[in-house]
């Protein structure tokens, strides 16, 4: 009786275990299928776009639509505008979060909870209620048409929800390894740089692809502020191929699929410290 007890557990949990991989799998093919989709959309020219099913493998392959965009389209610059602009914002807004979280959780000063209220009353402000604002001061100091105001605005605008991420992990850290660095002759420069900021690095990693992927795809400040062609990132150079009387849809595809790569690529790598880093906030010790 047992033995057939356990064989009919067993035989359960196997098909729990097969339902749950099925419905796991479906999901999969429903998150990977847009972006095949739009990798065959991008091979292909607007006659076959309108003239054929949009579920249809491409008559012809138009890998040509991905160097053309590439030169032609000067995309090349928007790329790499886009990835130094969302460098140097990821940056800034880490090393400030970081700074800014273990001033207010780890050392005690008087102002320390008005400072957070302060940031956690920036989280809650809307981004269209500041445009003309910053138009206006960024106007004053001759930063519009210039890639400073697009990453002063981004750090800005991120740090709040960077703070609150990395404050999870701050108030969970034992006081103990602080001690014993202070006994050891440790100062607070370097109990920051040598022991807190090396163990949150599975947290930084969350905020890095978050604050990245908002960057990346950010749209309003930059069609905002920068004007010329030279400075525009791919999110809003992507309009140079909407007409007037004609939309190149191929090309607009090829430079949708080279906006994605950075973020996949990003993601891949630094997926398993985003699980980490959602875990180590919420984990004592």
């Amino acid at each position: 009786m047992q033995e057939n007890t356990k064989e009919k557990s067993k035989g359960v949990k196997r098909l729990a275990m097969t339902a749950l991989y099925t419905v796991l799998g479906l999901v999969a093919v429903f998150q990977i299928y847009p972006l095949v989709w739009l990798f065959f959309f991008s091979l292909k020219g607007n006659r076959e776009i309108f003239g054929r099913s949009p579920f249809a493998l491409p008559e012809d392959w138009l890998f040509e639509n991905y160097a053309r965009v590439w030169t032609d389209g000067n995309i090349n610059q928007y790329f790499f505008n886009s990835v130094f602009i969302t460098a140097t914002s990821v940056i800034l807004t880490v090393i400030l979060a970081s700074f800014v979280t273990f001033a207010i959780t780890r050392m005690k000063w008087k102002m320390s909870g008005f400072v957070l209220l302060l940031f956690m009353v920036g989280y809650m402000i809307p981004i269209h209620s500041t445009l003309v604002p910053l138009f206006q001061f960024y106007k004053t100091l001759n930063l519009i048409d210039n890639p400073l105001s697009i990453i002063l605005a981004y750090t800005a605008y991120n740090l709040p929800l960077t703070i609150m991420i990395l404050m999870g992990f701050y108030r969970t850290m034992p006081r103990e390894i602080e001690e014993a660095a202070i006994m050891d002759g440790c100062s607070v420069h370097r109990i920051f740089l040598q022991i807190a900021l090396p163990m949150s690095m599975p947290v930084l990693s969350t905020t890095v692809i978050i604050n990245m992927i908002y960057n990346w795809n950010e749209f309003v400040f930059v069609n905002t502020f920068i004007s010329s062609d030279k400075y525009k990132t791919l999110t809003v150079g992507i309009q140079n191929f909407i007409g007037q009387y004609l939309t190149d849809w191929g090309a607009i595809g090829a430079t949708l699929m080279i906006s994605i790569i950075p973020i996949l690529i990003a993601f891949f790598f630094l997926s398993n410290r985003i699980v980490e880093g959602m875990a180590a906030g919420s984990v004592k010790g």
